[in-house]
């Protein structure tokens, strides 16, 4: 695949794309309008079959725009990777159009993303959540979520009579959690302090 003539057809073809600094992949920041129209221009044009990956991002609520949404597209003939990333107009209520008529696997994705994220995917033939049930008020990916979770009550009143029991946030057993940074393997949050636990609480 020759990613110079790549970049020079999509962004005469579509105006407002730019080329995303990426170290493995040829990648593109694309208008969120366009988003539909360039993942099938990449399929038909370029031979980008498979959907390989569709995820939401939060960049937090200091950042504007706060939401988006990544694509990782593969050519099964040629063997390339490519990334988009949309950016949605609208922090209060995210939305891209839905790739999922172009990659019909991209349906389970974006309810995904619309589940853990809150963002929408305009022309989406089923979209509702695929983890948490319908009512459920939050959306657990977004930055302002704790990790323990929020406490909720159960959504079937017949359980939680039952085991008389409610949604209960994790226990910070360990905590409080940071990330020190760094790369992937070592940004995961961990504990501050592990010297102690539910069985052995903390002095």
């Amino acid at each position: 695949m020759d990613a110079a003539a790549l970049t020079a057809d999509l962004q005469s073809r579509f105006p407002g794309i730019n080329v995303r600094p990426s170290k493995d992949m040829p990648a593109f920041d694309v208008p969120a309008a366009a988003l539909a129209d360039v993942v099938r221009h990449l399929r038909d044009a370029h031979g980008f079959d498979l959907l390989a990956d569709l995820c939401g991002l939060d960049r937090g609520p200091a950042v504007s725009p706060r939401f988006a949404v990544l694509i990782h597209l593969l050519g099964t003939g040629h063997h390339a990777y490519l990334r988009l990333a949309a950016a949605c107009p609208s922090d209060a209520a995210p939305a891209v159009p839905s790739v999922s008529a172009v990659h019909p696997g991209a349906n389970w994705h974006e309810r995904e993303a619309y589940d853990m994220f809150g963002i929408r995917f305009d022309g989406h033939p089923d979209l509702r959540r695929i983890l948490m049930w319908d009512a459920y008020p939050h959306h657990p990916l977004r930055k302002e979520f704790p990790l323990a979770g929020i406490p909720v009550e159960l959504p079937a009143a017949d359980v939680a009579a039952v085991t008389g029991r409610r949604v209960e946030a994790a226990p910070m057993v360990g905590g409080p959690f940071v990330s020190p940074g760094g790369t992937m393997a070592k940004a995961e949050p961990i504990a501050r302090d592990e010297s102690w636990s539910e069985e052995h609480p903390k002095a």
